[in-house]
């Protein structure tokens, strides 16, 4: 009768059976062996018809708990003897990706990783870490390799920290549909490159890439330029009002050594002013008053004329205002904000473009949270492909259905 039962609960059909079930309650380990019919044939997949039987090898595979207990499928797994004269083994409905562990066990290790890190998950499933890693990576791989690319246009791109000091890593991904399609380590032209060779393997054409929302990176625009030179490279409007800001912030600095009263404003300065509260809005509107004679508060207010013509949605306009902000500003003796204007002369086309497609890479950014979060939670990941299996995990949308029904 207890076969029967474990039969249903596992799912396990004709020609498989329960064959017997051993329970070590010292160890708390369940052991359920699996035998198949005599005289079953089996099919292979890519040759006709089912094949006999040739000889058999133990396989044990870990399996869900049984209640708190570890549960463990111990098979007798047919190999066959082809009409090719090769022998083939069979695998198992339930054998998972990964050697030793089924389908339902690696459908519940990925779910447990995309919310915990790689080591709380091995604990908790008691296995190890290099297991637990081994399974995300194989299922990324696996879902990747069945990834399609072919109706990308409009892509993103941006650089993370990967470990401190100047390590970083590349991501690309598909704008629109705001999912990670490449993960490399640098920051160079090379990065494009390498992703233009991935995107065409992925179905994708590069030559068909339309936008492409990048920082000011001279590596970053080289690269588009030589593999992706039908994209309109766009420089959005938060990357360019993030230099505006650290510009105002630099103004302060220098200006506050000679005026105290600066002290304490920096988050009023930088902070978006419908977002303050009355009293912190009362002393950054005290301090712009001031215009005429603190060079912090016309600052603050070149930036935000910048966030005004920016948020304008005429490309000729955007154009000529934003050349004529330079020319103010050039006249200033800002000078923070003097290499804020050089910068947007000469990137003065990718910035304008924004007023056109709104294109930007800032998900990107909040995908970089995750992503950091994630390290800090995990104490660092010291390894860039354990890194670029995080990354996909997070962020790439990947259909691991197609890899395991049950890790949909």
């Amino acid at each position: 009768m207890h076969a029967s039962i474990f039969e249903s609960a596992l799912g396990i059909s004709h020609p498989w059976h329960v064959k017997a079930v051993d329970f070590d309650s010292a160890c708390k380990v369940l052991t359920i062996k699996i035998d198949f019919a005599a005289g079953t044939r089996f099919a292979v997949p890519g040759v006709e018809a089912e094949h006999p039987v040739h000889d058999t090898v133990p396989k044990r595979y870990r399996h869900l708990n049984f209640f708190q207990h570890e549960c463990y499928l111990e098979v007798r797994v047919p190999r066959v003897r082809t009409p090719d004269g090769k022998v083939r083994q069979i695998d198992p409905p339930w054998a998972g990706k990964l050697k030793g562990f089924t389908l339902l066990f690696e459908a519940l290790v990925m779910s447990l990783c995309r919310e915990m890190p790689f080591a709380a998950v091995a604990r908790l499933v008691n296995s190890s870490w290099h297991r637990v890693n081994a399974i995300c990576k194989r299922y990324v791989e696996l879902a990747l390799a069945q990834a399609d690319f072919s109706e990308v246009k409009r892509l993103a791109a941006d650089e993370t920290s990967r470990a401190r000091g100047h390590e970083y890593i590349t991501l690309i991904a598909d704008a629109f549909e705001r999912r990670v399609l490449f993960v490399t380590q640098g920051r160079g032209a090379d990065t494009i490159k390498s992703f233009a060779e991935d995107f065409k393997a992925h179905g994708g054409d590069p030559l068909a890439v339309e936008s492409i929302s990048i920082d000011m990176s001279p590596a970053f625009i080289k690269g588009v330029l030589v593999n992706l030179p039908n994209a309109t490279i766009t420089f959005d409007k938060f990357h360019v009002i993030a230099h505006a800001s650290a510009a105002v912030d630099k103004m302060r600095r220098i200006e506050q050594r000679s005026d105290p009263s600066l002290k304490g404003l920096r988050w009023k300065l930088l902070r978006d002013r419908d977002s303050l509260k009355p009293e912190a809005k009362a002393d950054l509107d005290a301090l712009v008053a001031q215009v005429a004679t603190k060079r912090t508060s016309r600052a603050w207010l070149y930036k935000e004329q910048l966030r005004e013509i920016l948020d304008r949605k005429q490309i000729h306009v955007v154009r000529a205002m934003l050349w004529q902000w330079t020319v103010n500003v050039m006249r200033s003796k800002i000078e923070p904000m003097k290499a804020v204007a050089r910068m947007i002369r000469s990137h003065l086309e990718g910035i304008v473009a924004w007023a056109r497609t709104r294109q930007t890479n800032g998900f990107l950014e909040a995908i970089n949270g995750l992503f950091q979060a994630a390290k800090r939670k995990a104490r660092g990941y010291g390894n860039f492909e354990t890194i670029r299996t995080v990354v996909f995990m997070l962020a790439g949308k990947l259909n691991f259905a197609n890899v395991n029904e049950h890790a949909a």
